[in-house]
C-alpha cells in the first residue's frame, strides 16, 4: 500500500511538472484542464453596477433563467412560458436575472513562513497551485482577473485583465516572486502582508470576488479590520494553507534541533506526552484564527500543502 502511495505522488508531481519546491509556469500551465472544478458562481448579492457576467440580486430580462410565475399587467409577452400557460390555463411568464461584471482578485502570500512543506509541496508552490486554479476558473467564465503577490522581497499588483493574458500575468508574477523569495529565504526580513492588505483595498472595486491565499501567520488586529471594511464592498474567500507538520509534529527517537525566522527550538519527538500537547496547542490556535478571519465576514476554507490541490477542491 505505501508503495502505491510513493508510486502515485511521484506520477502526480511529474504530470504537473512539479518538484514540490521549485515553482515553474508549466505546472501551473497545468491548472487550465482543472478550471471546471471550481465554482466562482456569487454567493452574496452584487454592488457592482457594470454589465457583465454575474447575476444580480433583481429581476429582470438577461441571460439566467430565475423562475416562472403568473402573468403581470406590464410583462413582456415575449416571456410566456406557453408550456406552463397551456398546461395550468393560466397565462405564466418567466424571469431572468440579470447578469453583472464581477472581477477576480487573487491575492497570494509567498513570504517566508510560506516556504515550508514536509511531505507533497512547500505552503507556497500550493499558494500558487491554488491561485493558478482559481485564475484559470476566472477565465473560463470569462471573468476579468486581477490579484497581488508578494513576498518580504517583491510584490506585484495586476490589473484586472481578460482571457488568457489575465492569468499569464498571474503566472509569471507567481514564480518571478517565489523563485526571488526562495532564493533569499535565509535572510530575515518585515513581513508585508498589512501593506499588501491596503493595496488590494485599493485595487479592488466594490462587487468584487477576492481569494486570499495565505497562511494568514502573521495577521495584526489592524488587519482584521481591513478584512472587515473589505468584506462590507467585496466577497472574500480566504484559503488558509498549513503542512500537516505544523498540526502534529512526528515521532522520532531523539531531539531534533530547529532553526526557523531566526530562532531556533530543540523539539523532543521521543516525548509522545510533548507531541500530544503540541497538537493540542495548534489545534487551539488554529480554530481560534480561523473563526477571527470568518468573523471578518470572510468565507474560511483550509488547504493541505500535503496533498493535490484539485482532490481538495473535489470534496469541497
Amino acid at each position: 500500500m505505501m508503495q502505491q502511495a510513493v508510486f502515485d505522488t511521484a506520477q502526480w508531481l511529474t504530470q504537473c511538472h512539479s518538484n514540490g519546491a521549485e515553482l515553474d509556469l508549466k505546472e501551473l500551465l497545468y491548472y487550465k484542464s482543472k478550471a471546471h472544478l471550481l465554482s466562482l458562481k456569487p454567493k452574496k448579492r452584487i454592488q457592482s453596477s457594470q454589465a457583465g457576467q454575474y447575476l444580480a440580486p433583481h429581476k429582470g430580462r438577461g441571460m439566467e433563467f430565475a423562475e416562472v410565475r403568473q402573468y403581470q399587467y406590464g410583462d413582456d409577452i415575449r416571456a410566456i412560458d406557453w408550456r406552463v400557460t397551456a398546461r395550468t390555463g393560466i397565462t405564466h411568464t418567466k424571469l431572468y436575472q440579470e447578469e453583472k461584471e464581477r472581477p477576480v482578485f487573487v491575492f497570494t502570500d509567498l513570504s517566508n513562513s510560506m516556504l515550508f512543506g514536509s511531505q507533497l509541496l512547500l505552503k507556497s508552490v500550493q499558494a500558487a497551485h491554488l491561485s493558478a486554479l482559481v485564475a484559470w476558473s476566472a477565465c473560463q467564465r470569462g471573468d476579468r482577473l486581477g490579484g497581488i503577490v508578494f513576498s518580504e522581497y517583491a510584490h506585484h499588483e495586476l490589473k484586472p485583465t481578460a482571457r488568457d493574458k489575465g492569468v499569464l500575468s498571474l503566472s509569471h508574477q507567481l514564480v518571478d516572486i517565489h523563485k526571488h523569495a526562495f532564493a533569499n529565504r535565509e535572510q530575515n526580513a518585515e513581513n508585508r502582508f498589512s501593506d499588501n492588505l491596503k493595496r488590494l483595498t485599493h485595487l479592488a472595486k466594490p462587487g468584487s470576488l477576492i481569494y486570499l491565499i495565505s497562511d494568514f501567520n502573521h495577521l495584526q488586529e489592524a488587519d482584521f479590520k481591513q478584512l472587515e471594511r473589505l468584506a462590507r464592498h467585496c466577497e472574500l474567500i480566504g484559503c488558509q494553507i498549513s503542512d500537516p507538520f505544523e498540526h502534529q509534529l512526528p515521532a522520532y527517537q531523539d531531539a531534533i534541533k530547529v532553526d526557523a525566522e531566526g530562532q531556533s527550538w530543540t523539539l523532543p519527538l521521543m516525548n509522545k506526552q510533548f507531541r500530544d500537547k503540541f497538537a493540542e496547542q495548534t489545534a487551539q490556535v488554529f480554530n481560534q484564527r480561523f473563526q477571527r478571519l470568518q468573523r471578518t465576514g470572510m468565507s474560511m476554507l483550509n488547504f493541505s500543502a500535503a496533498h493535490p490541490i484539485e482532490q481538495q477542491v473535489v470534496r469541497l
